[in-house]
């Protein structure tokens, strides 16, 4: 028997969905929503389907950024080689970018026995995601919201 129902995946579908482009977890919400209708969140089969419906959910994103994607990713590849295109704010842009990521990926790959392990429990992801959204809501209070693409910073990064 599958762990998941088509009723089930249908929704699970629609959780990812929304969330992915909602400035929220949708992973943490997909657990979430997993975790209210009693799906083995352990099960390999679960973990499969919501792999496949985050990577439809990323191709979504990525085709909807694809055009300023394409931009930073040229600028880069034109400043690795052109000396002068190093001066244009993508070409800078996609530096930071890539700076930015450092941390992430070497915290992740460190707390990963954490992650699949205390941190794995639903009430560590709601939390969590509390947190978050306070930290987001008291950012967006006490922001200026003056500042663009094209005034950030490696500082910023």
């Amino acid at each position: 028997m599958s762990a998941i129902s088509v009723s089930q995946a249908v929704v699970l579908g629609i959780v990812e969905g929304v969330t992915e482009f909602l400035p929220v977890s949708s992973t943490g919400h997909l657990k979430i929503a997993e975790g209210l209708m009693d799906i083995p969140v352990d099960d390999k089969s679960v973990v499969g389907f919501s792999a496949v419906i985050q990577v439809g959910a990323i191709a979504a994103v990525l085709l909807y950024f694809f055009k300023d994607i394409r931009r930073i990713v040229t600028a880069w590849f034109r400043g690795l080689t052109n000396k002068e295109e190093r001066y244009h704010h993508d070409y800078k842009f996609a530096w930071w970018v890539i700076a930015a990521t450092i941390p992430i990926v070497v915290v992740g790959l460190a707390a990963k026995p954490l992650i699949d392990g205390p941190l794995a429990s639903l009430w560590v992801v709601a939390g969590s995601l509390i947190a978050g959204s306070v930290v987001m809501w008291c950012a967006d209070q006490m922001g200026r919201h003056k500042r663009g693409e094209d005034d950030t910073s490696f500082k910023d990064a």
